[in-house]
């Protein structure tokens, strides 16, 4: 049984000490088993704990607790698993019975130096238990400032999206304020800033996927909401209007969907790498014709007819949608328009307006 018990306690060390470094260490965005886990048990333990009357609002105050629960959680993981297999190898490794193995290990684990052993092994496991402990807790610590920093670029941007496309996000909403503003030249400027921000987002949130349940300050705010509407907006773009639409809408496109297949392959999910352009989307044609009548209205010049615009929009969405969808679900962002359903009962948030100009899409 000691051979039994030292194997365990080998083992279960060797995948803790692999769970922290694929989380906290290789900057490859590897799959974390550990935080997958919490993410979808503590966000059903909150989504259950919302008031069901609440609605999005309920959800959002819930869901704020997830990031800081996830950290606390992964940090009592890798210790009561440290803890454990400490316990099994100075079980396994001496005569020592389980009660005061487990002492030994957490006096030394958790460097309180209240119990050792007297032979030259046990002080060696001592030893490097005493040394876990701390490293354990120091690279967590470490890795905070690159969450927030990763986080406070994030939401910079989606900020600064709000007086652009209104809030929440929504695509069509940022090309008809840009049109009667008369500052659809400064489209330009923006795809660039959100190509920069989805190659951010897409190695950030890949390599260090708990970023994800970080939410914005503000519950009408949601990086993948503000993602999915510059996206479709420079899709509308190259869809209605192909000769005056700039470049850097194709560009921001191949960015977008790019940093959503990044995060898809860390989250595990299955995507169409390939898809054809007339795949069906989830979007309908009336909501686009409703759309594009909208952003027509606003003066933004149109130069093709709506079911030949259709046919390309749909051509470039089906390339994201699917995912941002998706993430959009996971996370449990804003039920925003033409962002998908989610796993509470919500209705789309039309973006706030001064004129109160709300659409009747869906």
């Amino acid at each position: 049984m000691k051979w039994i018990y030292t194997l365990a306690g080998a083992l279960l060390l060797i995948v803790t000490i692999g769970s922290i470094l694929r989380t906290l260490v290789v900057p490859r965005g590897l799959y974390s088993a550990l935080v997958a886990r919490l993410w979808r048990i503590l966000r059903s333990v909150l989504r259950h704990l919302a008031p069901a009357s609440g609605g999005y609002h309920a959800q959002d105050r819930a869901q704020t607790w997830l990031a800081p629960l996830i950290l606390v959680g992964m940090l009592g993981t890798w210790l009561a698993a440290m803890l454990a297999a400490y316990t099994l190898l100075l079980r396994g490794t001496s005569d020592l019975g389980w009660a005061i193995a487990f002492r030994e290990a957490g006096s030394s684990l958790f460097t309180l130096g209240f119990a050792s052993g007297d032979r030259l092994h046990l002080s060696a496991l001592d030893f490097l238990a005493a040394a876990t402990g701390p490293l354990i807790t120091a690279l967590l610590i470490a890795y905070l400032p690159t969450l927030y920093g990763a986080y406070n670029r994030r939401e910079v941007e989606v900020t600064l999206l709000q007086t652009r496309a209104g809030e929440p996000a929504w695509g069509p909403e940022l090309l008809a304020r840009q049109s009667l503003v008369d500052t659809t030249t400064a489209l330009p400027q923006l795809y660039r800033d959100w190509e920069r921000l989805a190659a951010d987002i897409g190695e950030g949130h890949s390599n260090y996927p708990v970023l994800l349940s970080f939410r914005s300050p503000r519950p009408n705010r949601s990086w993948v909401v503000g993602l999915l509407a510059v996206l479709d907006a420079a899709a509308i773009q190259l869809a209605v209007s192909p000769r005056t639409a700039p470049p850097e809408a194709r560009l921001v496109l191949r960015a977008g969907f790019t940093a959503l297949r990044d995060i898809a392959r860390t989250l595990k999910l299955d995507f169409d790498t390939d898809p054809e352009p007339d795949s069906p989307i989830r979007l309908t044609f009336e909501e686009f014709d409703a759309a594009v009548a909208m952003v027509s209205a606003s003066g933004f010049i149109i130069e093709r007819p709506i079911a030949e615009a259709w046919r390309h929009f749909r051509g470039w969405r089906v390339n994201y949608e699917a995912l941002a969808y998706e993430i959009a679900r996971r996370t449990d962002a804003v039920p925003a328009l033409w962002t998908g359903p989610r796993d509470f009962p919500a209705t789309p948030i039309p973006p706030s307006r001064p004129a109160d100009r709300r659409p009747k899409t869906g």
